[in-house]
């Protein structure tokens, strides 16, 4: 295996997972979550998981390397039920 491989696999595992860690933030903070739940509620969840999504994915610059099948937030995989 290349180093270049290597590398390219570790952060492609490594991008799967942190949108999970924004979710897991916001879900562990009670300050966010209440603005979370407040947002969800003018909004709705799907509009809100979206943007949050997206953000992330622009921020850190990630690549669709495709979605964390088991993610630890209950966020993120209560809305994957629905999709």
């Amino acid at each position: 295996m290349e180093l270049k491989d290597f590398v390219d696999k570790v952060i492609s595992c490594k991008n799967k997972t942190i949108t999970d860690e924004v979710f897991l933030l916001i879900q562990n903070d009670k300050h966010f979550m209440q603005e979370y739940l407040q947002l969800i509620h003018e909004k709705g969840l799907d509009v809100v998981n979206k943007y949050i999504g997206k953000k992330v994915k622009q921020k850190y610059k990630l690549t669709d390397d495709g979605r964390n099948k088991s993610p630890k937030s209950t966020l993120i995989s209560s809305h994957q039920e629905f999709e």
